[in-house]
């Protein structure tokens, strides 16, 4: 069956390169290794499981490149904690959905924060996915207001 959207995206793909991002972020927030020796070290799962790898390494670099300069000072109007003080998934999870906010323009702004809570779901704490949703629909209703705008007028 062919999972494909008809600008050659695979959906299902993709969330398999977001699940191995979150990860490797951990990875990354836990040991602070380079973006290659990370990417590298998840290179193996990665041929073993379907997943856009292209996407997958673009979020790794992506938010290995610019958390520090521009992640991590836009998340912080929307936490109520220090970054550093967040559940490192729920931390990993919010830095990888604020590189897509702000850098994937190409990506809804509901997917990204639809992928980010399942991934908190699934690998996070019991109720990590709550706070990560509040953070994202805070931060999206800024950064991609007009999106936000015209999705909200659409429900009515």
């Amino acid at each position: 069956m062919n999972r494909r959207r008809p600008d050659g995206i695979d959906p299902v793909a993709r969330s398999r390169a977001r699940r191995r991002a979150l990860q490797a972020i951990y990875a990354w927030q836990m040991t602070d290794a380079k973006a290659d020796e990370i990417i590298a070290q998840f290179a193996h799962e990665q041929a073993h499981e379907v997943a856009d790898l292209v996407y997958f390494e673009d979020l790794v670099r992506g938010v290995v490149r610019h958390q520090a300069d521009d992640l991590d000072p836009a998340l912080t109007p929307f936490l109520d904690r220090e970054i550093e003080q967040v559940d490192a998934i729920e931390r990993a999870a919010l830095r990888i959905a604020a590189y897509e906010l702000r850098h994937r323009l190409d990506v809804p702004y509901r997917v990204v924060i639809n992928e980010a809570i399942e991934s908190v779901k699934r690998f996070g704490a019991e109720h990590g996915h709550t706070y990560v949703n509040g953070v994202l629909d805070r931060a999206a209703a800024q950064w991609r207001a007009a999106e936000a705008a015209a999705a909200a007028k659409g429900k009515r």
